[in-house]
Parts: structure tokens; C-alpha cells; sequence
């Protein structure tokens, strides 16, 4: 039986329609609000039907040397072609922290399974 961290999938955004790319400063002012945003598709587009779409955007953060990661954000897309509705996977959201850390968003696609990405930001 595989562990479902040996299930995640990775690569280069700018090349795998499947990872999410995030956007956030790499610094911040410790207490200040800044806004995060994770696209999936953004250099090359996810299909977004019926038949193949993502279902879901999570965002969390691990502030350095923490045992765990918080979800800070989660995202639903519903609409894969009802009605003619289409999501464009895409949250946005924003917070503070207090301490550096690491930034990971984590996206599902119903057919490629789990993706992630991660990025450093750094607290001044």
C-alpha cells in the first residue's frame, strides 16, 4: 500500500498544466496583511470540463521549524461544464504570519490526482 505522500506529484508550472503556481511576496512585514493567490494552468492551460478538471485548491503554510503545515485556504470548483459553466482554477486570499516559513499549495485534478508546489517567504 502506498503512502499518500508518495501519490503527490510535482514539476515545473511552467511546463505541467497540473501544478500550482503561487504568487505571494518573499518577504513580508511580520503582522502585515499580504495577499497570496495560486493559479493551476497559468502558463499552459488545464482543460477545465466535465470530463477533466480540477476539483479543488488548497493553501497552507509551515512557519520554519514547525512540526506540521496550517491550511490557510481552501478552494472548491463545482461548475466543470453544467450549464455551460466552466471554473478557471484560481484562488486568492489574504493573510499575516509572524515567523519565515514555507508556502505549499496542493491542487486536485480527477483524472492526474494530487499536485503540489511550495515556495520560502521570509518574515521581516
Amino acid at each position: 500500500m502506498k503512502n499518500i505522500g508518495e501519490t503527490i506529484q510535482s514539476g515545473d508550472w511552467k511546463g505541467e498544466k497540473h501544478v500550482p503556481v503561487i504568487h505571494a511576496p518573499e518577504k513580508v512585514k511580520k503582522g502585515e496583511a499580504f495577499e497570496i493567490k495560486a493559479i493551476v494552468g497559468e502558463k499552459i492551460p488545464h482543460p477545465n470540463t466535465l470530463e477533466h478538471h480540477i476539483c479543488w485548491i488548497k493553501i497552507f503554510f509551515q512557519p520554519k521549524d514547525a512540526k506540521f503545515p496550517i491550511e490557510i485556504g481552501n478552494s472548491e470548483f463545482s461548475a466543470h461544464g453544467e450549464s455551460e459553466i466552466y471554473n478557471e482554477p484560481s484562488v486568492s486570499l489574504t493573510t499575516k504570519i509572524d515567523k519565515s516559513g514555507t508556502i505549499h499549495a496542493l491542487s486536485y485534478c480527477n483524472i492526474h490526482g494530487l499536485w503540489e508546489n511550495s515556495i520560502e517567504i521570509s518574515v521581516e
